[in-house]
């Protein structure tokens, strides 16, 4: 999906909850904050986020945005059946940057 994001938590956890409670307030504030920046970024009409450890034995959040005409519209984001390229040359970076502004606008 065009603006989609993992965060990845810096100490190495499993579970939410294993998590010291600076940690996990520090985890969630950043979740917030990525939330916030691909929302300003790409403007879906909504983010999925999405929490699993059976793949990559790490605690790690991803954020998926959802357009009109997804897709995925209706259902659950399966992200193994996109085959062709989600960015348009050079939208990538656009987007990257544009997320980029708006974590540092926030850091301020």
């Amino acid at each position: 999906m065009r603006g989609y994001a993992c965060l990845v938590a810096y100490d190495h956890v499993i579970e939410l909850h294993d998590l010291a409670e600076e940690q996990a307030t520090g985890f969630i504030r950043d979740a917030r904050r990525l939330s916030r920046a691909i929302s300003l970024a790409v403007q879906p009409i909504k983010l999925n986020y999405e929490i699993h450890g059976n793949t990559i034995p790490h605690l790690h959040m991803h954020f998926f945005p959802r357009y009109v005409g997804d897709p995925f519209e209706g259902h659950p984001i399966n992200p193994r059946s996109i085959v062709s390229p989600v960015y348009t040359p050079g939208e990538f970076a656009t987007v990257y940057r544009a997320v980029r502004r708006a974590l540092a606008e926030r850091a301020v």
